[in-house]
């Protein structure tokens, strides 16, 4: 099989080689996927800078998901068969032409769906699914605030926030996304570059407050969203990005820590507000069965309609830089995938 390995931290042209690697066989209850295509995300901009923790040593091949075809079944595995057409979760090796991973991380999607659409239910609809509904257990009639609502994640929790029945506030970089946003359903798109997006809430809920916060950013907009919380609010974490620019100095890293703010349990029962944090990592080495259910969950929404990934950009491995590029800069809108 070929595979886009990463050899090397830093700029994104010389990060990658293109590597020919024994074909994986599936075990037990494993599937081997042909792939058409796998997809980017912003902790592989993390990893190729060397940020994040949790990517495997050099040489490796990274990616959380890919779609394909399920071209050969371990012994025990059960709930697809060879020839299906499938978006899969990989616990890294997904950026392959052939990917291993369990059969409860696989599910089956239309011969019709697009590429970009597809990859996206794997890790952005999955997480988006488990922060809202899962964690902060979203309802009808309640405020959210998404930040970086029109990327990957947050596009997905837009239509979730819709399908609830929620008042929607959004941010986003551009006059562009902000009409994004409002096509989406958002009630509240929010310039964070031309206005402070805690002001502008203040100013929409006057004394009132929100009930959810989902924030990708970290740092000091996490503090901010905080401060947000009605009483029985919740505020749900699941990236830094404020973290992706620059050095990883020992500073700016204690620097970053601060900004997120310091929360002592008195505190969270005297304002009666809940923090959580969400690494699918975790939840994929140690509860597969709440992924699977996501999984699931989140195909089924598609199927229903209820759930429309948006389209980011296919590029080929040729464009394997351009593509990271285009997720780093923050312009896209909607899943990127790079196919074979």
């Amino acid at each position: 099989m070929k595979a886009a390995v990463l050899v090397k931290f830093g700029s994104v042209e010389q990060a990658f080689q293109i590597q020919e690697l024994p074909t994986p066989e599936p075990k037990s209850n494993e599937v081997l996927i042909k792939a058409e295509a796998f997809g980017l995300n912003y902790a592989d901009i993390m990893a190729i800078k060397g940020m994040y923790q949790d990517c495997p040593p050099l040489p490796a091949v990274i990616g959380y998901e890919v779609v394909g075809h399920v071209e050969k079944l371990g012994p025990e595995a059960k709930g697809v068969k060879v020839g299906d057409r499938v978006v899969g979760f990989s616990r890294f090796g997904g950026y392959a032409t052939h990917v291993v991973t369990q059969d409860r991380a696989v599910v089956q999607i239309s011969n019709e769906m697009g590429l970009s659409e597809a990859a996206a239910l794997a890790t952005q609809y999955c997480t988006a699914y488990f922060c809202a509904i899962e964690q902060a257990n979203i309802k009808q009639g309640e405020h959210i605030l998404i930040q970086a609502a029109a990327g990957g994640v947050g596009t997905a929790l837009v239509q979730l926030g819709k399908w609830k029945g929620c008042v929607m506030y959004g941010t986003a970089g551009s006059e562009k996304k902000l009409q994004y946003l409002k096509e989406q359903g958002v009630q509240h798109p929010i310039n964070y570059q031309t206005s402070d997006f805690a002001e502008e809430i203040k100013k929409l809920r006057g004394d009132k407050k929100i009930d959810v916060v989902f924030d990708s950013l970290g740092g000091k907009s996490f503090k901010k969203g905080v401060g947000l919380l009605a009483a029985g609010g919740k505020i749900v974490g699941f990236g830094a990005a404020e973290m992706s620019g620059g050095s990883k100095s020992i500073f700016k890293m204690i620097k970053l820590g601060l900004n997120f703010g310091l929360y002592h349990p008195v505190y969270l029962m005297m304002k009666t507000i809940g923090i959580f944090g969400v690494n699918m990592l975790q939840i994929a080495d140690n509860k597969p069965e709440i992924l699977e259910r996501c999984l699931k969950s989140v195909g089924e929404l598609a199927r229903q309609g209820v759930l429309k990934p948006v389209s980011g950009g296919v590029y080929s491995i040729d464009q394997l830089a351009e593509a990271h590029k285009l997720l780093e800069s923050r312009q896209s809108i909607g899943k990127v995938v790079v196919k074979w």
